[in-house]
């Protein structure tokens, strides 16, 4: 099977609840393994508009897989390089966290290479 690219990208307006407090997109960010693949992350991007630090979080299966901080209004690009596989049925979803009234928009884009 040739691999073939997929893409969680988007550009969504956040409130924030707290750093610790994972929020989702509307509508959600998600990727799932087919059966019988497998798939990698291979890079993230991201941008944030807010006076401060946010994060973006990769959760796998409900569970925080990676954390991409991303600066008050900075960007951020982050090569994976094939650190892990995603085997079939993983479900992949992005969610954004902030300090407590924190405003913005992010900007998100996580390139996957699925097998």
């Amino acid at each position: 099977m040739d691999p073939t690219p997929r893409f969680l990208q988007a550009i969504r307006a956040f409130a924030g609840s707290g750093l610790d407090e994972y929020l989702g997109f509307d509508p959600p960010l998600t990727y799932q393994v087919p059966d019988g693949a497998s798939a990698q992350c291979v890079y993230f991007r991201g941008g944030n508009s807010a006076d401060e630090l946010v994060c973006v979080v990769l959760t796998r299966n409900g569970a925080p897989m990676r954390l991409f901080p991303i600066g008050a209004k900075a960007s951020v690009h982050i090569p994976l390089r094939i650190t892990e596989a995603l085997l079939t049925d993983s479900e992949l979803e992005l969610h954004v966290s902030a300090p407590v009234g924190v405003e913005g928009s992010v900007v998100v884009d996580l390139g996957i290479l699925e097998m």
